[in-house]
């Protein structure tokens, strides 16, 4: 795949231009994704800085879920920020935990409300204590997928618009395309080196195989019974076993004779 550079517009420096610039910014971000050279760890860390730009909040904070399903914190707007969703993920607990196990928003919550924060109390009470009065969560998930949850934090005690919370979700949305297309490229190229190693390695083994067979005056297949015989008897593996003998360092006396 051809690399491709691309100058970013500094997510601090968007504060000039329109909404729909902004977003028409965060959408041509995305595409980033399609080249060999992708950052996904810078990737998010424009998307909290982004969505502090468009959206009337404090701090911003992005989860992902690990293979295990287990959340893990990726970025973070500040390290205060960063401190509590660790907490969260500490604690297992906090709207961000919620919201990534439903796959449901989890908008205007007063940090101060009793009833709102019943769930996770702890965490309320550590977000209080960071600064922080409202709190929102929202999933990042493509169909069914939910791949983690994008957190919003405001130190005043007020709601997310409509109009933010579509934006934001919206912006959820494209990040989510971009961590899976990234997961599907790299996943590809490790299917792709894992197909090229196998080649490599037979190449190794037919080449270990001929030497062997030549050097018995017996078939090649009788030959490559030994080899195996002999690398599994001794828990050696096979393709460095070949390798040793095509690089004549290892003395295939050793090897017993079918």
């Amino acid at each position: 795949m051809m690399k491709t550079s691309r100058t970013r517009l500094p997510a601090k420096g968007l504060k000039g231009m329109t909404r729909e610039e902004q977003l028409l910014a965060a959408m041509v971000d995305s595409v980033d994704t399609l080249v060999e050279d992708f950052d996904l760890i810078e990737f998010l860390h424009q998307l909290c800085e982004r969505c502090d730009a468009l959206l009337d909040v404090s701090a911003v904070g992005v989860m992902l879920a690990a293979p295990n399903g287990d959340l893990q914190l990726v970025a973070a707007s500040d390290e205060q920020t960063r401190l509590l969703e660790l907490f969260a993920v500490q604690t297992d607990q906090g709207p961000c935990v919620e919201c990534h196990r439903s796959g449901c928003a989890r908008l205007n919550i007063s940090l101060g409300s009793p009833v709102q924060t019943a769930a996770f109390p702890r965490f309320a009470e550590r977000a209080r204590k960071a600064g922080f009065a409202t709190t929102h969560a929202l999933p990042m998930r493509l169909r069914r997928q939910i791949v983690g949850a994008l957190n919003l934090f405001d130190t005043r005690d007020q709601k997310l618009s409509d109009t933010d919370a579509r934006v934001t979700q919206a912006l959820a949305d494209v990040a989510t395309i971009a961590i899976l297309q990234h997961r599907t490229i790299v996943h590809g190229n490790v299917e792709r080196a894992q197909l090229q190693a196998a080649l490599s390695s037979r190449i190794v083994i037919e080449q270990a195989k001929g030497i062997l067979a030549e050097r018995w005056q017996t078939d090649p297949g009788r030959a490559f019974d030994a080899l195996r015989r002999h690398a599994r008897a001794r828990h050696l593996v096979l393709t460095g076993l070949c390798q040793q003998l095509i690089d004549g360092s290892f003395d295939t006396a050793a090897i017993q004779h079918p």
